[in-house]
């Protein structure tokens, strides 16, 4: 049994056009399920985020969903994933929530609402909010082309050096568990 109670997880709404990110996705799921993790996501059963928490819970994790009223409607939600819907007022309140829940978080491909909890969540451990662990999938080397931007912002002086080393990136979702188990925060 894995010391790592709860996972949030950032991904895509979609499910991309690469097999390979969907089944990744799954298997970050199932590996997550079977540890009995608790998974956090944004809720509802669209793309990346569906298929990982139906996997998630389909193996034996309880799942939380946890979405703006505004996108509380059946195309969302159709399901039934999770094992509880929290329904909150608005997106800074669901980043909030989904924050405050997790131990450690990790990053699946994705748009720009997947970087957008990304880069909240970096910046609140940059500042101090919090000390969890960050975990990129990079599937497909997905990430390549940000991890790259990132180094730039350490050589030209915008980022630490210590801060752009706290993230750790994994190319598999097996590598991603045992990174996060072996890695306290």
């Amino acid at each position: 049994m894995s010391t790592l109670k709860s996972i949030a997880v950032f991904s895509g709404s979609s499910a991309g056009n690469d097999i390979r990110f969907q089944e990744a996705a799954a298997k970050l799921g199932c590996l997550i399920g079977e540890r009995k993790i608790r998974f956090i996501y944004g809720g509802g059963g669209l793309g990346l985020m569906g298929i990982a928490a139906r996997h998630a819970k389909e193996r034996g994790s309880y799942v939380i969903g946890i979405l703006p009223e505004l996108m509380n409607t059946p195309d969302v939600t159709e399901g039934n994933v999770e094992s509880e819907l929290l329904v909150v007022p608005d997106m800074h309140e669901r980043k909030a929530r989904m924050y405050s829940l997790a131990d450690a978080f990790a990053v699946l491909p994705g748009g720009i609402g997947t970087l957008d909890e990304f880069f909240e969540i970096y910046t609140w451990k940059q500042i101090g909010y919090h000390g969890k662990n960050i975990a990129l999938l990079n599937t497909e080397g997905y990430w390549d082309p940000l991890l790259e931007m990132l180094d730039k912002s350490v050589s030209n002086g915008f980022l630490s050096a210590e801060v752009r080393s706290s993230l750790i990136i994994c190319d598999t979702p097996d590598e991603l568990i045992a990174r996060l188990e072996e890695s306290p925060a």
